[in-house]
């Protein structure tokens, strides 16, 4: 049996507090990312303007689920649990565009 009175061990009672001054740069960050968006859509890339668009998602998509879901300083099964959302994310879209690609295949 367990005593009741035992100690929760350390790893459970330590919370990782976040200085406003992070909070304040990831948002400044996020907002320079967004005009960044914006002025990429105004600039003629071919092919490559919804790669640039999607890759800087993918940069403010990182920095929010890192800071403001606390996912950085988080256990490791947290952040087995986010990355596995992430692979599956991926796999999904990659059979999608398989797919888009092969449908088409020799009608080009």
């Amino acid at each position: 049996m367990t005593d009741p009175h035992d100690k929760p061990e350390q790893h459970e009672l330590e919370h990782h507090v976040v200085s406003p001054k992070i909070y304040l740069a990831i948002v400044l960050i996020l907002l320079v990312l967004t005009a960044t968006t914006v002025g990429a859509s105004y600039v003629e890339m071919g092919v490559f303007n919804p790669i640039v668009a999607l890759a800087i998602a993918a940069v403010k998509m990182t920095l929010v689920v890192l800071f403001f879901m606390h996912v950085k300083y988080s256990t490791k099964l947290t952040k087995l649990t986010v990355a596995s959302g992430v692979f599956t994310f991926l796999v999904l879209v990659g059979m999608t565009l398989a797919d888009y690609v092969t449908r088409a295949w020799g009608r080009w």
